[in-house]
């Protein structure tokens, strides 16, 4: 849907996210670049999105380099642009929900066309011609008529997770989307939780299963490794990560086969039905004439960029593979994540095809680290070969011949040049340019690359004959300087790791989420002493009965850090008082030689305080709930009516009423909204004195004191209470259902489904099925503002802590 954009905390209408309250604040959603860069088909003109400040900068290039001549308006947060004529230019607004068509004659918007949510990339192809528009969040292709723009655009659904990056293939009889979020084939078996009735099942905890009920499993042999410190308490019985082998079995990281539990005969007891399969979906191939859809599988976890080889038509796709199924800390230092490029044709030389009408054969696909100075041994090597590193890939174009390639690391702020068999083949190790480099362009003709340095808000000019970088041209940028000064310690690879690879951003995507759950624990570390005098006091609804937190933690799904600052403690227990003890993480698991200064934990903490919640694409236009909201994906959970059939529309209004009191669905004594507060579903900063709630003083750091609870039913007995406000963003695991593009879901673990299961857990007194959709559409359209939400009631609604929201 288009969207106009409000701040919740101002309730001002802006023209730009720099629009709000009488302080002039900046809205930062922290945007993702997709194809950001483009030149006309004659080669006089390039085009650049500029995100921040909503625009689109116009370069000359007749001279021979570019000149500045002007900027366009266009809608929020432009990520995308692809010129398709000389004359016209189309430009995709993630924010906006937008497409604008720009006369580039007359330097201004001709047209704005409405999409599905977070529209992010837009090529053209087939004959006759069409638009095809990846819309991440709604998991949509569009495809318009470039001829009849009054015909709405039909619509393919992608069946995997935030479909973005497009390429056109040889000829144009098919395009290529890059599934991004499409995962690595890994899954949770549930092991976390101390009611009997609890679903999923604890079939961790199973007698028959592969270590006769023992939680946690061992990961080395019979052993942990690192080995158990001898002081330690007994571990807490947790959750475990399964990961799918090349043959096709579900193993955990000690090699023992679970395979029986996660989709055979044996399945139920993890809560799957028997056949369970995770999709693994990485590129989704559309013919353009008939709009049927194939994909390829097996390529990496996250898919960021996508192009094809000139000469062989082969789809080429760069981004990055976790090894999440690597249990604890130490073992996973500096070598979390892998910078990948795989390589796969859709139609065959001679023989069988590739790409069948189901999915890529995993054979046919090659995959190549793009880091092959690095050998996953050491989690920190000398600073020469981390600057050979290159870190977070965003973009590729190859050159004509296709004989060489070019990829940005927007982490390690450099190029590399790879030959066709994508081995490195650069004059020197990478190619140095601006901050955060994402959208990449070769122009032939002129013997030059153009790159895009997000971070900079410039543009790198390269030579390709010296293969360095000859000129930069930085454009407007409204950004404050706590954005552009602490942006760095959340993506920069090359200074906050070990091996110039890794970074924050690595697993904190974008400053959101990579869709996983890791096991970050230690076997050999300490257990850290809860204080709970700043915590709740005799308020109702949390249980006090708290434990210490033991270092073998269990996994736990990555947390975005959209609006966490002020929302103090961090992390799923709740066990750092603020910001300042990650940076330990900067040495225990980036590999870094030091920690970050006081100065510089100070620069991230105002970076992370300026980013934004987008809106929720669930609300209506006028950001009111929904009362009859469809419910694609939802299915009956069998409490009510029979398992497995569709949820009726949900009414996101009567849903709300459900969650506050009077309505008390929690152990009839209890509303929702005890715990998780308005607006942003996170837990009080405040305790009860007498009858009125008082905030608890800040802390040294300036630190707030959210809600824990020991009421949860988990075997982490001292819990965070955590906000609401992306439930939406985690859709795509049921183990109830045959197939999930997602291989977790909700709690800290991802161990619960889907919404529906969540609230037809025993504890709610939900009353049907009727009621279990009213529920999943309000927690869908959950958004951080109070629309809606009415008056406080005084006792069993304590009051929240603000949020960073829009809409």
């Amino acid at each position: 849907m288009l969207r106009i954009v409000l701040l919740s905390s101002a309730g001002l209408l802006p023209v730009s996210p720099a629009a709000a309250s009488g302080q002039d604040e900046f809205v930062n959603w922290e945007t993702p670049h997709v194809a950001p860069l483009a030149m006309t088909p004659d080669g006089t003109r390039l085009l650049a999105v500029n995100t921040p400040d909503n625009r689109l900068e116009v370069f000359d290039l007749s001279g021979g380099s570019p000149v500045h001549v002007g900027a366009i308006s266009v809608g929020l947060d432009p990520v995308s642009v692809r010129a398709r004529t000389n004359g016209e230019a189309w430009v995709v607004n993630h924010v906006s929900d937008s497409l604008s068509v720009v006369d580039l004659v007359g330097a201004n918007v001709v047209r704005t066309l409405a999409t599905d949510d977070e529209p992010c990339d837009v090529v053209f192809a087939g004959t006759p011609q069409r638009a095809f528009v990846t819309c991440s969040q709604a998991s949509t292709l569009l495809v318009f008529d470039p001829g009849d723009l009054e015909q709405p655009p039909l619509r393919i659904h992608v069946r995997g997770e935030e479909p973005r990056a497009l390429a056109v293939g040889k000829g144009g009889a098919e395009i290529y989307v890059a599934i991004c979020e499409s995962g690595n084939g890994t899954t949770i078996l549930n092991g976390g939780s101390v009611r009997p009735a609890h679903f999923p099942p604890d079939v961790v905890n199973d007698a028959g299963g592969p270590y006769g009920g023992a939680n946690p499993p061992p990961n080395a042999g019979p052993a942990f490794e690192p080995a158990l410190a001898p002081t330690l308490p007994a571990p807490p019985p947790v959750s475990l990560i399964v990961k799918r082998s090349s043959a096709g079995r579900w193993l955990d990281d000690n090699g023992a086969d679970w395979t029986e539990w996660v989709s055979g005969s044996e399945a139920p007891a993890s809560g799957r039905v028997v056949g369970w399969t995770l999709l693994d979906h990485d590129v989704a191939i559309v013919d353009t004439s008939t709009l049927a859809v194939r994909y390829a599988d097996g390529l990496m976890n996250l898919n960021m960029a996508i192009a094809v080889h000139p000469p062989s038509g082969a789809v080429t796709v760069v981004g990055t593979q976790a090894h999440n199924e690597i249990r604890f800390e130490p073992n996973l230092r500096g070598t979390f994540v892998r910078s990948q490029l795989a390589s796969f044709r859709t139609a065959p030389l001679g023989g069988t095809p590739p790409v069948r009408q189901g999915a890529l054969d995993r054979a046919a696909a090659t995959v190549i680290d793009l880091n092959p100075h690095l050998d996953g041994s050491a989690a920190t090597v000398p600073v020469s070969e981390r600057e050979k590193s290159l870190g977070d890939p965003r973009g590729i174009v190859w050159n004509g011949a296709g004989t060489r390639a070019y990829v940005t690391g927007m982490g390690s702020n450099n190029v590399v040049v790879l030959d066709q068999q994508g081995r490195r083949a650069g004059l020197a190790p990478t190619i140095e340019v601006g901050a955060g480099p994402t959208g990449i362009v070769l122009d032939e003709a002129r013997a030059q690359l153009y790159v895009l340095a997000k971070f900079d808000s410039a543009l790198s000019v390269v030579s390709i004959a010296k293969e360095s970088e000859v000129a930069r041209l930085p454009f407007f940028d409204p950004s404050p300087r706590a954005i552009r000064r602490g942006r760095r310690h959340l993506y920069d690879t090359h200074a906050t790791s070990g091996t110039g690879a890794v970074a924050c951003a690595s697993c904190h995507i974008d400053a959101r989420m990579d869709r996983l759950a890791w096991d970050l624990g230690d076997p050999a570390g300490e257990v850290k002493v809860v204080d709970d005098s700043q915590n709740l006091g005799p308020a109702p609804g949390h249980g006090h009965a708290f434990e210490d937190w033991h270092p073998m933690k269990g996994p736990m799904l990555t947390q975005t850090l959209q609006d966490i600052i002020g929302k103090e403690p961090h992390h799923w227990r709740g066990d750092r008082d603020g910001l300042e003890e990650f940076n330990p993480v900067f040495v225990s698991l980036l590999g870094d030689d030091e920690v970050l200064s006081a100065a510089e934990m100070q620069e991230f903490e105002d970076f992370l305080a300026t980013i934004h919640f987008p809106p929720n694409p669930f609300r209506n236009f006028d950001n009111s709930l929904p009362t009859d909201l469809a419910l694609p994906g939802h299915f009956r959970t069998g409490r009510f009516g029979q398992a497995g059939q569709p949820l009726p529309n949900g009414n996101a209004l009567l849903g709300l009423q459900a969650f506050r009191p009077p309505s008390l669905i929690v152990v009839g004594s209890l509303a929702c909204s005890t715990c998780h507060t308005r607006p942003s579903g996170a837990g009080t900063d405040h305790h009860l004195v007498g009858s009125t709630y008082e905030p608890f003083p800040l802390g040294p750091l300036g630190e707030h004191h959210l809600a824990l609870t020991s009421s949860d039913g988990l075997t982490n007995r001292t819990i965070k209470v955590p906000h609401l406000r992306n439930l939406y963003e985690r859709t795509g695991f049921s183990g109830l259902q045959p197939e999930s593009t997602a291989g977790f879901g909700y709690v800290h673990d991802g161990s619960i489904g889907s919404l529906e299961i969540l609230a037809n857990e025993p504890l709610f007194l939900v009353s049907s099925d009727q009621a279990t959709a009213d529920l999943v559409a309000f927690m869908l359209a959950f958004s951080g503002d109070t629309h809606d939400l009415g008056p406080l009631n005084v006792l069993l609604e304590p009051p929240g802590p603000p949020s960073r929201a829009t809409h």
